[in-house]
Protein backbone atom coordinates (compact mmCIF):
# COMPACT_ATOMS: atom_id res chain seq x y z
CA UNK A 1 0.00 0.00 0.00
CA UNK A 2 1.14 2.99 -0.82
CA UNK A 3 0.44 6.70 -1.62
CA UNK A 4 0.63 7.96 -5.72
CA UNK A 5 1.26 11.66 -6.00
CA UNK A 6 0.81 13.08 -9.64
CA UNK A 7 1.24 16.64 -10.42
CA UNK A 8 -0.39 18.07 -13.99
CA UNK A 9 -0.17 21.86 -15.29
CA UNK A 10 -3.01 23.50 -17.16
CA UNK A 11 -3.20 26.68 -17.77
CA UNK A 12 -0.59 28.14 -15.90
CA UNK A 13 -1.65 26.47 -13.17
CA UNK A 14 -0.98 23.30 -11.26
CA UNK A 15 -3.06 20.94 -9.70
CA UNK A 16 -1.80 17.78 -7.48
CA UNK A 17 -3.54 14.62 -6.56
CA UNK A 18 -3.20 12.10 -3.98
CA UNK A 19 -4.74 8.30 -4.24
CA UNK A 20 -4.32 5.83 -1.61
CA UNK A 21 -3.11 2.59 -3.71
CA UNK A 22 -2.06 -1.17 -3.56
CA UNK A 23 -0.18 -3.67 -6.04
CA UNK A 24 -1.58 -7.19 -5.56
CA UNK A 25 -0.44 -10.12 -8.07
CA UNK A 26 -3.10 -11.65 -10.83
CA UNK A 27 -1.93 -14.21 -13.64
CA UNK A 28 1.54 -13.98 -13.13
CA UNK A 29 1.17 -9.98 -13.47
CA UNK A 30 2.16 -7.07 -11.15
CA UNK A 31 -1.30 -4.53 -10.80
CA UNK A 32 -2.56 -1.89 -8.94
CA UNK A 33 -5.49 -0.70 -7.58
CA UNK A 34 -7.27 2.43 -5.95
CA UNK A 35 -8.33 2.42 -2.54
CA UNK A 36 -8.96 5.94 -2.20
CA UNK A 37 -8.75 9.51 -3.69
CA UNK A 38 -7.21 11.55 -0.50
CA UNK A 39 -6.26 15.09 -2.47
CA UNK A 40 -8.72 16.33 -0.02
CA UNK A 41 -5.87 15.87 2.90
CA UNK A 42 -3.29 18.64 3.76
CA UNK A 43 0.73 18.56 2.47
CA UNK A 44 1.28 17.26 6.52
CA UNK A 45 -1.60 14.61 6.43
CA UNK A 46 -0.24 12.83 3.65
CA UNK A 47 3.17 12.67 5.06
CA UNK A 48 1.85 11.59 7.96
CA UNK A 49 -0.16 8.78 5.81
CA UNK A 50 3.14 7.88 3.99
CA UNK A 51 5.37 8.04 7.65
CA UNK A 52 2.19 5.38 8.48
CA UNK A 53 2.89 2.51 6.01
CA UNK A 54 6.73 2.88 5.94
CA UNK A 55 6.40 2.42 9.49
CA UNK A 56 3.27 0.21 10.03
CA UNK A 57 5.40 -2.74 11.62
CA UNK A 58 6.46 -0.50 14.25
CA UNK A 59 3.93 2.74 14.68
CA UNK A 60 4.45 2.54 18.48
CA UNK A 61 8.07 4.18 17.83
CA UNK A 62 7.13 6.90 15.84
CA UNK A 63 6.06 9.06 19.08
CA UNK A 64 10.21 8.79 19.71
CA UNK A 65 11.50 9.48 16.04
CA UNK A 66 11.41 13.24 16.79
CA UNK A 67 13.92 12.48 20.51
CA UNK A 68 16.22 10.53 18.20
CA UNK A 69 17.01 12.91 15.45
CA UNK A 70 18.50 16.81 15.13
CA UNK A 71 17.45 18.82 12.43
CA UNK A 72 19.26 22.19 11.37
CA UNK A 73 18.70 24.48 8.83
CA UNK A 74 21.75 24.92 6.46
CA UNK A 75 22.69 27.23 3.45
CA UNK A 76 20.52 28.42 0.72
CA UNK A 77 20.12 25.86 -1.66
CA UNK A 78 17.61 26.77 -4.44
CA UNK A 79 18.69 29.50 -6.11
CA UNK A 80 22.41 29.29 -6.58
CA UNK A 81 21.24 25.62 -7.79
CA UNK A 82 18.85 26.73 -10.55
CA UNK A 83 21.24 29.41 -11.49
CA UNK A 84 24.14 27.18 -11.90
CA UNK A 85 22.19 24.67 -14.29
CA UNK A 86 20.93 27.61 -16.45
CA UNK A 87 24.34 28.54 -16.76
CA UNK A 88 25.67 25.43 -17.95
CA UNK A 89 22.70 24.75 -19.91
CA UNK A 90 22.87 27.89 -21.60
CA UNK A 91 27.02 26.97 -22.37
CA UNK A 92 28.17 29.70 -19.65
CA UNK A 93 29.72 27.56 -17.73
CA UNK A 94 31.71 26.16 -20.42
CA UNK A 95 33.17 28.98 -21.91
CA UNK A 96 33.97 30.36 -18.53
CA UNK A 97 35.96 26.85 -18.09
CA UNK A 98 36.78 24.50 -15.34
CA UNK A 99 39.68 26.32 -13.97
CA UNK A 100 39.47 28.14 -10.45
CA UNK A 101 39.53 31.43 -12.43
CA UNK A 102 36.80 29.93 -15.01
CA UNK A 103 35.00 29.18 -11.65
CA UNK A 104 35.25 32.48 -9.87
CA UNK A 105 33.99 34.13 -12.79
CA UNK A 106 30.96 32.00 -12.99
CA UNK A 107 30.18 32.52 -9.06
CA UNK A 108 29.97 36.20 -10.07
CA UNK A 109 27.75 36.17 -13.07
CA UNK A 110 25.55 34.10 -10.12
CA UNK A 111 25.87 36.16 -7.34
CA UNK A 112 25.06 38.96 -10.23
CA UNK A 113 21.71 37.51 -10.64
CA UNK A 114 20.76 36.22 -7.56
CA UNK A 115 22.10 39.89 -5.51
CA UNK A 116 23.28 42.65 -6.69
CA UNK A 117 26.31 44.18 -5.53
CA UNK A 118 29.88 44.81 -5.33
CA UNK A 119 32.83 41.74 -5.06
CA UNK A 120 32.49 42.33 -1.10
CA UNK A 121 28.78 41.81 -1.02
CA UNK A 122 29.19 38.57 -3.56
CA UNK A 123 31.40 36.78 -0.81
CA UNK A 124 28.82 37.62 2.03
CA UNK A 125 26.53 36.07 -0.64
CA UNK A 126 28.59 33.09 -0.89
CA UNK A 127 28.49 32.37 2.80
CA UNK A 128 25.12 32.26 3.21
CA UNK A 129 24.39 29.95 0.10
CA UNK A 130 26.19 26.54 -1.15
CA UNK A 131 27.85 28.39 -3.78
CA UNK A 132 31.43 26.39 -3.20
CA UNK A 133 29.54 23.19 -2.94
CA UNK A 134 27.61 23.50 -5.76
CA UNK A 135 30.48 24.95 -8.17
CA UNK A 136 32.88 22.73 -6.80
CA UNK A 137 35.03 25.62 -5.91
CA UNK A 138 37.71 26.28 -2.64
CA UNK A 139 37.45 28.94 -0.43
CA UNK A 140 38.29 32.69 -1.48
CA UNK A 141 37.54 36.60 -0.40
CA UNK A 142 36.80 39.60 -2.46
CA UNK A 143 40.33 40.19 -3.14
CA UNK A 144 40.13 37.10 -5.28
CA UNK A 145 37.33 38.02 -7.19
CA UNK A 146 39.11 41.27 -7.70
CA UNK A 147 41.91 39.52 -9.06
CA UNK A 148 39.22 37.37 -11.24
CA UNK A 149 38.40 40.68 -12.66
CA UNK A 150 41.57 41.05 -14.22
CA UNK A 151 41.52 37.23 -15.83
CA UNK A 152 37.91 37.93 -16.74
CA UNK A 153 39.11 40.80 -19.45
CA UNK A 154 41.82 38.87 -20.74
CA UNK A 155 39.47 36.40 -21.50
CA UNK A 156 36.17 38.26 -22.85
CA UNK A 157 36.93 37.24 -26.74
CA UNK A 158 37.60 33.78 -25.93
CA UNK A 159 34.47 33.41 -23.92
CA UNK A 160 32.24 35.57 -26.33
CA UNK A 161 33.83 33.41 -29.34
CA UNK A 162 32.72 30.15 -27.38
CA UNK A 163 29.68 31.79 -26.65
CA UNK A 164 28.70 32.70 -30.58
CA UNK A 165 30.11 29.88 -31.77
CA UNK A 166 27.80 27.21 -29.88
CA UNK A 167 25.01 29.48 -30.57
CA UNK A 168 26.01 29.40 -34.29
CA UNK A 169 25.36 25.76 -34.43
CA UNK A 170 21.70 25.82 -33.30
CA UNK A 171 20.68 29.06 -35.18
CA UNK A 172 23.24 30.84 -37.04
CA UNK A 173 22.86 34.54 -37.12
CA UNK A 174 23.85 37.16 -39.72
CA UNK A 175 21.21 39.77 -38.80
CA UNK A 176 22.62 42.02 -35.85
CA UNK A 177 21.23 44.43 -33.24
CA UNK A 178 23.38 47.16 -32.04
CA UNK A 179 22.61 50.45 -29.19
CA UNK A 180 24.73 52.24 -26.55
CA UNK A 181 24.37 53.73 -23.68
CA UNK A 182 25.94 55.44 -21.07
CA UNK A 183 26.22 55.17 -17.47
CA UNK A 184 27.20 57.72 -14.96
CA UNK A 185 29.72 57.29 -12.25
CA UNK A 186 29.70 58.82 -8.50
CA UNK A 187 33.39 58.84 -8.35
CA UNK A 188 35.77 60.64 -10.68
CA UNK A 189 38.86 57.90 -10.68
CA UNK A 190 37.72 55.36 -12.80
CA UNK A 191 39.93 55.41 -15.95
CA UNK A 192 36.98 54.96 -18.52
CA UNK A 193 35.21 58.11 -16.71
CA UNK A 194 35.06 60.66 -19.23
CA UNK A 195 32.55 63.86 -19.10
CA UNK A 196 30.10 63.67 -22.25
CA UNK A 197 26.27 63.71 -23.57
CA UNK A 198 24.27 62.23 -20.38
CA UNK A 199 21.05 60.50 -21.07
CA UNK A 200 20.79 59.84 -17.52
CA UNK A 201 20.09 63.72 -17.15
CA UNK A 202 23.25 63.54 -14.16
CA UNK A 203 24.79 66.81 -15.04
CA UNK A 204 28.29 67.31 -13.69
CA UNK A 205 28.75 63.33 -13.46
CA UNK A 206 31.72 61.57 -15.82
CA UNK A 207 29.79 58.60 -17.34
CA UNK A 208 31.28 55.94 -19.73
CA UNK A 209 29.58 54.26 -22.69
CA UNK A 210 28.17 50.72 -23.09
CA UNK A 211 27.66 49.36 -26.42
CA UNK A 212 25.60 45.74 -26.65
CA UNK A 213 25.72 43.54 -29.61
CA UNK A 214 22.64 41.20 -30.20
CA UNK A 215 21.71 38.71 -32.59
CA UNK A 216 17.78 38.97 -34.45
CA UNK A 217 16.53 37.66 -30.82
CA UNK A 218 17.94 40.03 -28.58
CA UNK A 219 20.30 37.56 -27.43
CA UNK A 220 23.27 39.32 -26.38
CA UNK A 221 26.81 38.06 -28.21
CA UNK A 222 29.02 40.94 -27.22
CA UNK A 223 29.37 44.24 -24.80
CA UNK A 224 32.21 46.46 -24.87
CA UNK A 225 33.15 49.34 -22.61
CA UNK A 226 34.06 53.14 -23.98
CA UNK A 227 35.31 56.20 -22.52
CA UNK A 228 32.59 58.62 -21.62
CA UNK A 229 33.11 60.76 -24.21
CA UNK A 230 32.66 58.49 -27.28
CA UNK A 231 30.15 59.47 -29.36
CA UNK A 232 27.60 56.69 -30.45
CA UNK A 233 28.72 56.20 -34.38
CA UNK A 234 32.17 55.99 -33.73
CA UNK A 235 31.43 52.62 -31.83
CA UNK A 236 30.31 50.90 -34.67
CA UNK A 237 33.40 50.39 -36.53
CA UNK A 238 34.69 47.75 -33.45
CA UNK A 239 31.40 46.01 -34.00
CA UNK A 240 32.14 45.61 -37.85
CA UNK A 241 35.52 44.20 -37.21
CA UNK A 242 34.44 42.42 -34.11
CA UNK A 243 31.85 40.48 -36.54
CA UNK A 244 34.21 40.02 -39.55
CA UNK A 245 37.32 39.00 -37.83
CA UNK A 246 35.98 37.11 -34.29
CA UNK A 247 32.98 36.10 -35.07
CA UNK A 248 34.04 35.80 -38.92
CA UNK A 249 30.40 36.10 -40.21
CA UNK A 250 30.61 37.36 -44.05
CA UNK A 251 26.71 38.07 -44.50
CA UNK A 252 26.05 40.75 -42.05
CA UNK A 253 22.98 43.34 -41.84
CA UNK A 254 23.69 45.53 -38.76
CA UNK A 255 20.18 47.22 -37.74
CA UNK A 256 21.08 50.59 -35.67
CA UNK A 257 18.94 53.76 -34.47
CA UNK A 258 19.27 57.02 -36.28
CA UNK A 259 22.26 58.39 -34.40
CA UNK A 260 24.33 55.26 -34.93
CA UNK A 261 24.24 54.60 -38.25
CA UNK A 262 25.22 57.92 -40.49
CA UNK A 263 26.97 58.18 -43.61
CA UNK A 264 30.33 57.07 -42.46
CA UNK A 265 28.79 54.21 -41.02
CA UNK A 266 27.02 53.58 -44.17
CA UNK A 267 30.04 53.75 -46.11
CA UNK A 268 32.27 51.05 -43.56
CA UNK A 269 29.48 48.79 -43.69
CA UNK A 270 29.76 49.35 -47.84
CA UNK A 271 33.40 48.39 -48.17
CA UNK A 272 33.29 45.19 -46.15
CA UNK A 273 29.89 43.87 -48.41
CA UNK A 274 27.82 44.41 -45.34
CA UNK A 275 24.11 46.15 -45.23
CA UNK A 276 22.07 48.12 -42.80
CA UNK A 277 18.95 48.79 -41.27
CA UNK A 278 18.44 52.08 -40.05
CA UNK A 279 15.72 55.16 -39.72
CA UNK A 280 16.34 58.89 -40.68
CA UNK A 281 15.71 61.90 -38.60
CA UNK A 282 12.92 64.95 -39.38
CA UNK A 283 15.26 66.95 -41.28
CA UNK A 284 15.76 64.10 -43.35
CA UNK A 285 12.60 63.38 -43.58
CA UNK A 286 11.54 66.67 -44.47
CA UNK A 287 14.24 67.15 -46.67
CA UNK A 288 13.18 63.92 -49.07
CA UNK A 289 9.64 65.55 -49.19
CA UNK A 290 11.01 68.75 -50.58
CA UNK A 291 12.90 66.82 -53.19
CA UNK A 292 10.06 64.79 -54.18
CA UNK A 293 11.63 61.27 -53.24
CA UNK A 294 8.83 60.68 -50.70
CA UNK A 295 5.19 62.19 -50.72
CA UNK A 296 2.97 62.76 -47.55
CA UNK A 297 0.16 60.36 -48.72
CA UNK A 298 2.37 57.23 -48.70
CA UNK A 299 2.27 57.65 -44.54
CA UNK A 300 -1.30 57.04 -44.80
CA UNK A 301 -0.91 53.76 -46.26
CA UNK A 302 -0.50 50.32 -43.70
CA UNK A 303 3.41 50.25 -44.35
CA UNK A 304 4.73 52.03 -47.90
CA UNK A 305 8.09 51.65 -49.83
CA UNK A 306 9.97 54.08 -51.88
CA UNK A 307 13.09 52.83 -53.88
CA UNK A 308 15.75 55.51 -55.27
CA UNK A 309 17.47 54.99 -58.45
CA UNK A 310 20.72 54.64 -55.99
CA UNK A 311 19.34 51.12 -54.70
CA UNK A 312 18.16 52.89 -50.90
CA UNK A 313 14.65 51.52 -50.19
CA UNK A 314 12.86 54.16 -47.80
CA UNK A 315 10.25 52.34 -45.45
CA UNK A 316 7.92 54.58 -44.23
CA UNK A 317 4.66 54.32 -41.35
CA UNK A 318 2.75 56.62 -39.26
CA UNK A 319 2.38 55.00 -35.65
CA UNK A 320 -1.74 56.36 -34.98
CA UNK A 321 -0.57 55.73 -31.23
CA UNK A 322 2.53 57.79 -31.24
CA UNK A 323 0.38 61.01 -33.38
CA UNK A 324 -1.95 60.82 -31.01
CA UNK A 325 0.55 61.18 -28.04
CA UNK A 326 2.59 63.71 -29.84
CA UNK A 327 -1.01 65.80 -30.38
CA UNK A 328 -1.66 65.14 -26.72
CA UNK A 329 1.81 66.70 -25.81
CA UNK A 330 1.66 69.95 -27.67
CA UNK A 331 -1.94 70.36 -26.33
CA UNK A 332 -0.82 70.33 -23.05
CA UNK A 333 2.77 72.31 -23.86
CA UNK A 334 -0.19 75.03 -25.32
CA UNK A 335 -2.40 74.87 -21.91
CA UNK A 336 0.37 75.29 -20.24
CA UNK A 337 1.83 78.50 -21.46
CA UNK A 338 -2.14 79.99 -21.70
CA UNK A 339 -2.19 79.20 -18.24
CA UNK A 340 1.17 81.27 -17.50
CA UNK A 341 -0.16 84.38 -19.80
CA UNK A 342 -3.32 84.60 -17.68
CA UNK A 343 -1.14 84.53 -14.42
CA UNK A 344 0.94 87.13 -15.74
CA UNK A 345 -1.64 89.47 -17.27
CA UNK A 346 -3.32 89.12 -13.54
CA UNK A 347 0.51 89.85 -12.16
CA UNK A 348 0.28 92.91 -14.11
CA UNK A 349 -3.06 94.18 -13.47
CA UNK A 350 -2.32 93.74 -9.49
CA UNK A 351 1.12 95.72 -9.86
CA UNK A 352 0.80 98.92 -12.26
CA UNK A 353 4.62 99.52 -11.52
CA UNK A 354 5.61 95.99 -13.11
CA UNK A 355 7.14 96.02 -16.44
CA UNK A 356 5.21 94.13 -19.19
CA UNK A 357 8.19 94.26 -21.35
CA UNK A 358 9.98 91.95 -18.92
CA UNK A 359 6.63 89.73 -18.30
CA UNK A 360 7.03 89.21 -22.06
CA UNK A 361 10.29 88.12 -22.15
CA UNK A 362 10.05 85.33 -19.14
CA UNK A 363 6.53 83.90 -21.42
CA UNK A 364 8.95 83.78 -24.82
CA UNK A 365 11.78 82.27 -22.76
CA UNK A 366 8.70 79.61 -21.34
CA UNK A 367 7.26 78.68 -25.30
CA UNK A 368 11.11 78.58 -26.06
CA UNK A 369 11.44 75.82 -23.75
CA UNK A 370 8.60 74.35 -24.34
CA UNK A 371 9.90 73.77 -28.19
CA UNK A 372 6.21 75.45 -29.41
CA UNK A 373 7.88 78.82 -30.39
CA UNK A 374 7.67 78.29 -34.54
CA UNK A 375 3.12 77.89 -34.15
CA UNK A 376 2.60 80.73 -31.09
CA UNK A 377 2.93 84.51 -31.30
CA UNK A 378 3.03 86.51 -28.01
CA UNK A 379 2.71 90.17 -28.11
CA UNK A 380 1.91 92.46 -25.31
CA UNK A 381 -0.96 95.80 -26.25
CA UNK A 382 -1.35 98.19 -23.57
CA UNK A 383 -0.02 96.05 -21.22
CA UNK A 384 -1.93 92.66 -21.77
CA UNK A 385 0.07 89.98 -22.90
CA UNK A 386 -1.79 87.95 -25.79
CA UNK A 387 -1.15 84.59 -26.99
CA UNK A 388 -1.85 83.77 -30.84
CA UNK A 389 -1.84 80.46 -32.90
CA UNK A 390 -0.33 80.20 -36.60
CA UNK A 391 -2.82 77.66 -37.42
CA UNK A 392 -0.85 77.01 -40.92
CA UNK A 393 2.57 76.80 -38.79
CA UNK A 394 1.00 74.74 -36.29
CA UNK A 395 -0.32 72.30 -38.85
CA UNK A 396 3.29 71.95 -40.55
CA UNK A 397 4.62 71.36 -37.35
CA UNK A 398 1.91 68.31 -36.91
CA UNK A 399 1.89 66.68 -40.37
CA UNK A 400 4.90 64.01 -39.52
CA UNK A 401 2.98 63.01 -35.87
CA UNK A 402 3.92 59.58 -35.44
CA UNK A 403 5.70 59.58 -39.16
CA UNK A 404 8.71 57.53 -38.97
CA UNK A 405 11.05 56.02 -42.17
CA UNK A 406 13.27 53.26 -42.31
CA UNK A 407 16.66 53.57 -44.64
CA UNK A 408 18.36 49.88 -45.81
CA UNK A 409 20.75 49.09 -48.80
CA UNK A 410 18.91 45.47 -48.61
CA UNK A 411 16.93 44.57 -52.14
CA UNK A 412 12.95 43.23 -51.71
CA UNK A 413 14.29 39.96 -52.48
CA UNK A 414 16.63 40.06 -49.79
CA UNK A 415 14.66 41.16 -47.25
CA UNK A 416 10.50 42.20 -47.73
CA UNK A 417 9.66 45.93 -46.25
CA UNK A 418 7.93 43.77 -43.32
CA UNK A 419 11.13 42.28 -42.58
CA UNK A 420 12.69 45.07 -42.66
CA UNK A 421 10.28 47.17 -40.40
CA UNK A 422 9.90 43.94 -37.86
CA UNK A 423 14.08 44.04 -37.85
CA UNK A 424 14.31 47.66 -36.75
CA UNK A 425 11.65 46.84 -34.08
CA UNK A 426 13.38 44.28 -32.91
CA UNK A 427 16.13 46.93 -31.39
CA UNK A 428 13.78 47.04 -28.58
CA UNK A 429 14.95 44.06 -27.25
CA UNK A 430 18.48 45.75 -27.06
CA UNK A 431 16.69 48.42 -24.93
CA UNK A 432 14.58 46.24 -22.77
CA UNK A 433 18.21 44.90 -22.17
CA UNK A 434 20.05 47.85 -21.29
CA UNK A 435 16.47 48.93 -18.91
CA UNK A 436 17.18 45.31 -16.93
CA UNK A 437 20.78 45.49 -16.77
CA UNK A 438 21.45 49.39 -15.63
CA UNK A 439 18.04 50.32 -13.88
CA UNK A 440 15.78 47.20 -13.04
CA UNK A 441 17.28 43.64 -11.80
CA UNK A 442 21.27 43.39 -12.84
CA UNK A 443 22.00 47.18 -11.10
CA UNK A 444 25.14 47.77 -13.42
CA UNK A 445 25.36 51.22 -11.12
CA UNK A 446 27.07 51.80 -8.70
CA UNK A 447 30.31 50.56 -10.39
CA UNK A 448 32.93 49.89 -7.53
CA UNK A 449 36.29 49.72 -9.63
CA UNK A 450 38.74 51.86 -11.01
CA UNK A 451 41.00 49.96 -13.28
CA UNK A 452 39.62 49.98 -16.97
CA UNK A 453 40.00 45.81 -17.57
CA UNK A 454 38.13 45.20 -14.32
CA UNK A 455 35.64 47.73 -15.55
CA UNK A 456 35.48 45.83 -18.73
CA UNK A 457 35.18 42.88 -16.89
CA UNK A 458 32.12 44.10 -14.92
CA UNK A 459 29.98 44.46 -17.72
CA UNK A 460 30.82 41.24 -19.31
CA UNK A 461 29.65 39.77 -16.27
CA UNK A 462 26.38 41.83 -16.62
CA UNK A 463 26.05 40.85 -19.44
CA UNK A 464 26.68 37.02 -18.75
CA UNK A 465 23.99 37.64 -16.25
CA UNK A 466 21.32 39.28 -18.34
CA UNK A 467 21.54 35.73 -20.62
CA UNK A 468 20.45 33.83 -17.70
CA UNK A 469 17.87 36.54 -15.94
CA UNK A 470 16.26 36.19 -20.14
CA UNK A 471 16.59 32.60 -19.75
CA UNK A 472 14.51 32.47 -16.68
CA UNK A 473 11.92 35.58 -17.46
CA UNK A 474 10.93 33.07 -20.55
CA UNK A 475 10.68 30.09 -18.32
CA UNK A 476 8.50 31.60 -15.59
CA UNK A 477 6.31 33.82 -18.37
CA UNK A 478 3.23 31.81 -17.30
CA UNK A 479 2.97 32.81 -13.77
CA UNK A 480 2.63 35.98 -11.95
CA UNK A 481 6.22 36.53 -10.52
CA UNK A 482 9.08 38.82 -11.62
CA UNK A 483 12.39 36.66 -11.85
CA UNK A 484 13.54 38.53 -8.95
CA UNK A 485 10.51 37.30 -6.85
CA UNK A 486 11.27 33.83 -8.51
CA UNK A 487 14.59 33.62 -7.14
CA UNK A 488 13.75 35.02 -4.07
CA UNK A 489 11.89 32.45 -3.27
CA UNK A 490 13.99 29.93 -4.05
CA UNK A 491 16.66 31.57 -2.00
CA UNK A 492 14.25 29.82 0.89
CA UNK A 493 14.59 26.94 -0.30
CA UNK A 494 17.33 25.63 1.89
CA UNK A 495 19.49 22.62 3.14
CA UNK A 496 18.56 21.11 6.17
CA UNK A 497 21.44 19.15 8.63
CA UNK A 498 19.79 15.92 10.08
CA UNK A 499 21.96 14.32 13.20
CA UNK A 500 20.67 11.40 14.24
CA UNK A 501 21.40 10.21 17.87
CA UNK A 502 24.84 8.27 18.12
CA UNK A 503 24.98 8.39 14.50
CA UNK A 504 26.93 10.95 11.44
CA UNK A 505 24.66 13.98 10.01
CA UNK A 506 23.78 14.66 6.66
CA UNK A 507 22.03 17.00 4.49
CA UNK A 508 19.02 16.29 3.13
CA UNK A 509 16.72 18.64 0.19
CA UNK A 510 13.40 19.47 1.51
CA UNK A 511 10.45 18.84 -0.80
CA UNK A 512 9.87 22.22 -1.89
CA UNK A 513 6.59 24.19 -1.41
CA UNK A 514 3.55 24.07 -4.50
CA UNK A 515 5.11 28.13 -5.49
CA UNK A 516 9.12 26.90 -5.66
CA UNK A 517 8.05 23.12 -7.02
CA UNK A 518 6.16 24.94 -9.95
CA UNK A 519 9.23 27.47 -10.86
CA UNK A 520 11.76 24.48 -10.83
CA UNK A 521 9.47 22.76 -12.65
CA UNK A 522 9.59 25.63 -15.39
CA UNK A 523 12.43 26.00 -15.81
CA UNK A 524 13.58 22.05 -15.87
CA UNK A 525 15.32 21.81 -12.93
CA UNK A 526 15.79 18.79 -10.70
CA UNK A 527 16.70 18.65 -7.42
CA UNK A 528 18.98 16.12 -5.93
CA UNK A 529 17.86 13.85 -3.76
CA UNK A 530 20.81 14.60 -1.50
CA UNK A 531 23.50 16.50 -1.10
CA UNK A 532 26.98 16.67 0.52
CA UNK A 533 28.60 19.44 1.83
CA UNK A 534 32.65 19.63 1.65
CA UNK A 535 32.66 21.63 4.78
CA UNK A 536 34.78 24.87 2.38
CA UNK A 537 33.48 28.20 3.74
CA UNK A 538 34.27 31.83 3.01
CA UNK A 539 35.15 34.70 4.53
CA UNK A 540 35.96 38.43 4.20
CA UNK A 541 39.01 39.94 4.65
CA UNK A 542 36.81 43.20 5.40
CA UNK A 543 35.14 42.77 8.90
CA UNK A 544 31.90 44.93 9.89
CA UNK A 545 32.72 48.24 11.72
CA UNK A 546 33.57 47.80 15.84
CA UNK A 547 30.88 50.19 16.58
CA UNK A 548 28.34 48.13 14.74
CA UNK A 549 28.70 45.04 17.44
CA UNK A 550 28.57 47.40 20.39
CA UNK A 551 25.44 48.80 19.07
Amino acid sequence: MYIDTSRITRGGKTYTRHLLRESYRANGKVLHRTLANVSHCSEAEIEAIRLALRHKGELEHLGTIQDAITLQQGPSFGAVWTVYHVARRLGIAQALGTTREGKLALWQVIARVIDQGSRLSAVRLAMAHAACDVLGLGTFNEDALYENLDWLAGAQARIEDRLFAQRQTTKPASLFLYDVTRSYLEGTHNALAAFGYNRDGKKGKPQIVIGLLCDEDGHPVSIEVFPGNTQDPRTVAAQIEKLQGRFGVTAITFVGDRGMIKSQQVEDLAQHGFHYITAITKPQIDKLLRTGTLQMDLFDQELAEVLTDEGIRYVLRRNPVRAQEMRDTRHAKLATLQAQVAQQNHYLTDRPRAHAQGALQKLVARAAKLRITDWVELTVVERAMTLTIKEDAQHEAAKLDGCYVLKTDLTSAQAPKELVHDRYKDLASVEHAFRTCKTAHLEVRPIFLRLEARTRAHALVVMLAYQIIRYLASCWSAFDVTVAEGLHALTTLCLVEVTPKNAPSYHCIPTPRDAIARLLHSADITLPKAFALSGTRVSTKKKLQSERLVQ
